[in-house]
């Protein structure tokens, strides 16, 4: 099967490398890292001749891209852009939840003229308080806030447009949820669902959880306790929020990503994405011994097996990102790596490249936020851990920023 990836991050290179194992793989338009495992291209991923198309990211399928493909007789594992509004406005993803008895945060929507009551909203209950962005702010649009004040000037400041311009402009007010959070994808082929392993990603800048949200800084597969609450998860949220987009007339055939938060009343959605994690698919997709291209296809094509899921691997995976000085509100980008053929020596680990290029000079350097992602796999996450650490180690650029508490006992 030739197959095309379409995107540029850690992500498409955890895709790519899964996929290499019995596929051709082009990508398009790919990065310095995917390069070793896969063909890439610069062009439109509509130039591409290829038996399956594998859409990375958001914006594309916020965008269309899958339908345009199937027009086209693609096979495509991604949503249109009827499903990828569960990502594009979380305002629609609540009414989708709410629509399907699934359980979630008491929440409200509000636009540019809604102010005075959003800030009513605000003081109808205690802290924590966490206000979302309607429109995508690639992982960056989250404020959760223990001071009503502070929340109150995100709102301000999302609602006039200075925050995420146009993105913010209509916002989500919900609950702060209390407990462990859980990162569960399933593929989907419009009727049936299918788990992968859970993961835990850690989405602060900092160690102990510390600074602004980010896109993620590291993961960690499988989770104390998280296999438990996969057939939940399953049953109160997958199965029906696929029922509900059915009834909306949506065919959603791809991964729905459930971003949930273990409560003491139980599992609680916090939100969906429609693609796989990042950094969640640098340890969930090597934790699969199976054919990848295959599960992908079956989804793709609207045939998903009635039982049963793919062979899993039961070794643990812990991912580390490494990012640029300043992510992420600034990072600073063009300087040169070093290190990552040593990195990738070490028995066990494989560095997923995120953000990175090659300079006029031929070296490779930094191109984005989140640089890479450096994968440990072992026997136990403690082990895995070790090895992912013994990776980062050996990379260096200016300014590296990562944390040093991913997969910690007690993180």
């Amino acid at each position: 099967m030739r197959v095309c990836v379409v995107g540029s991050g850690a992500r498409e290179h955890a895709l790519a490398d899964a996929l290499a194992r019995t596929s051709e793989v082009v990508c398009t338009p790919g990065n310095p890292g995917i390069a070793a495992v896969a063909e890439c291209v610069p062009g439109p991923p509509e130039a591409v001749d290829a038996d399956l198309y594998v859409i990375g990211p958001e914006a594309p399928l916020v965008d269309g891209l899958a339908d345009r493909l199937r027009a086209a007789g693609r096979s495509v594992f991604g949503p249109g852009a009827d499903g990828a509004r569960l990502e594009g406005s979380k305002a629609w993803m609540k009414e989708v939840l709410v629509a399907a008895g699934v359980p979630t945060a008491r929440h409200a929507t509000f636009g540019p003229g809604d102010l005075p009551a959003a800030l009513r909203f605000l003081d109808s209950f205690p802290g924590p308080w966490v206000v979302k962005t309607d429109g995508l702010a690639a992982g960056k649009g989250v404020l959760v806030a223990a001071d009503v004040a502070v929340a109150a000037a995100d709102v301000r400041a999302k609602l006039d447009g200075s925050a995420f311009g146009e993105a913010g402009r209509r916002v989500v007010i919900e609950e702060g949820l209390s407990g462990p959070e859980l990162s569960v994808l399933a593929l989907c082929d419009g009727r049936r669902a299918v788990a992968l392993p859970a993961a835990r990603d850690f989405k602060r800048v900092g160690d102990g959880d510390t600074g602004p949200n980010t896109g993620g800084m590291g993961a960690h597969s499988p989770v104390p306790g998280g296999d438990d609450a996969v057939a939940e998860v399953m049953e109160r949220a997958v199965a029906p929020t696929l029922a509900a987009l059915r009834d909306r007339g949506v065919d959603f055939r791809g991964v729905l990503y459930a971003g949930l938060m273990l409560t003491p009343d139980g599992v609680r959605v916090l939100e969906y994405n429609v693609r796989f994690g990042d950094p969640e698919a640098e340890v969930v997709l090597p934790r699969i011994d199976d054919d990848v291209a295959a599960w992908l296809r079956a989804a793709a094509d609207g045939a998903l097996p009635a039982m049963g899921g793919p062979r899993l691997s039961a070794d643990a995976c812990v991912a580390v990102v490494m990012a640029s000085p300043g992510y992420p509100t600034a990072p600073l980008t063009g300087a040169r790596i070093t290190g990552v053929e040593s990195a990738a020596a070490v028995d066990g680990v494989r560095v997923f490249h995120a953000g990175t290029a090659i300079d006029a000079e031929g070296r490779l350097v930094t191109a984005g936020g989140r640089v890479l992602a450096v994968c440990g796999r072992g026997r136990d996450v403690a082990s895995a851990r070790a090895t992912a650490y013994a990776g980062v180690d050996r990379i260096g650029f200016d300014g590296a920023v990562y944390r040093r508490d991913i997969a910690a006992v007690g993180a």
